[in-house]
């Protein structure tokens, strides 16, 4: 039986579109792998220390990767949450069996190119679909590349950005609720899709109306996905926008929140990374970032730094973790732009 994406195309096509890695020597490879994993390892103390979480032993796998390996993992993850969507869009639907028909390599072809540009861009994720306890992956390549683009330390940038992904591994291990909570928000979405034929073509005139904004430079920079999505999946969408603001302003306020002692050069770091953000890359680079949602994920930093910085100043470490207790603690998307509100809520 055929698919409407063709996975394995996915990944070979991510490959051919994925740019080239820096030049290195094998020592010098070997020498970043290393460095790595004792950053890795270092960065958990830290965390611990400013975030208050207490992480179970460690069961979530750390590898420093290249950027194929990157792909295999993040196309085997995308394979898993997108194949019950997938099997809903074929089954007794006449356009997605047209589609699994004759589709499955163009669509393949087209997962593969996003692929192949995230690829690039990529620093380090703690991705949990392909696993279920999860893995930290610290992509050895981009993280090369980028420091020699901002001239920075290369040891305080390799610390620097181990402290953000750990946090992520510390989030999603210390308070082990939070996979399956984004797991049921992925299926809520799947299920939330309307697969009336009449329906998916206003969409798609709707994403074609929304790509033509982007070209010439306009719209929101949400992406394709806030454009095609009902009423009910953009209120689904608010809710995987305020946790994930969330859970990356958590990691951004650790990172920028040890002491300078640990990483001298942490302010020049800080200045040169935002500024590369605000500045994007090439018109392409721009052009994909904006249908991608990227400049929308640029602001979940921003946006939620400020919400935890906010709370943390407001009534400590402590009483902020009062966030990690449930579904209900976690904050809405008004709620990221309003800490007081949050405050108020669940301090009442």
């Amino acid at each position: 039986m055929g698919s409407l994406i063709d996975w394995d195309m996915a990944a070979r096509s991510a490959k051919q579109f994925s740019p080239p890695p820096p030049g290195v020597s094998r020592q010098q490879a070997d020498d970043v792998v290393s460095e790595l994993y004792q950053a890795a390892a270092r960065a958990a103390g830290h965390v611990a220390e400013l975030t208050g979480l207490e992480e179970p032993p460690v069961t979530a796998v750390t590898r420093v990767v290249d950027r194929e390996a990157w792909i295999d993992t993040n196309t085997g993850g995308m394979r898993t949450i997108m194949t019950p969507l997938v099997d809903k869009l074929a089954a007794d639907n006449p356009v997605g069996k047209v589609a699994e028909g004759i589709g499955g390599r163009l669509t393949g072809l087209q997962v593969g190119l996003v692929m192949g540009f995230m690829s690039g861009k990529v620093l380090g994720q703690f991705e949990f679909f392909d696993r279920p306890g999860g893995q930290l992956l610290l992509v050895a390549p981009n993280l090369v590349a980028v420091e020699r683009q901002l001239k920075v330390d290369p040891h305080d940038f390799r610390l620097w950005v181990c402290l953000h992904e750990v946090t992520h591994r510390v989030q999603f291990t210390a308070v082990p609720w939070l996979r399956q909570h984004m797991l049921d928000e992925v299926s809520a979405l799947t299920e939330a899709v309307d697969t009336d034929p009449a329906v998916l073509r206003r969409r798609l005139s709707n994403a074609v109306g929304e790509l033509i904004k982007v070209v010439r430079g306009q719209g929101d920079g949400s992406g394709l996905m806030a454009v095609i999505a009902t009423p009910e999946q953009r209120a689904i969408l608010d809710r995987i926008t305020a946790f994930m603001s969330l859970v990356e302003g958590h990691a951004e306020y650790v990172m920028n929140a040890v002491s300078p002692e640990v990483i001298p050069t942490q302010r020049a770091i800080e200045q040169r990374f935002a500024q590369r953000r605000r500045k994007g890359g090439n018109p392409l680079d721009r052009l994909l970032r904006k249908l991608l949602g990227m400049e929308a994920k640029t602001r979940q930093y921003v946006d939620g730094s400020a919400f935890v910085g906010a709370v943390v100043d407001r009534i400590g470490i402590e009483d902020f973790n009062a966030i990690w207790t449930s579904r209900e603690t976690l904050p809405s998307k008004a709620e990221i732009g309003a800490p007081e509100q949050w405050i108020a809520r669940v301090h009442a």
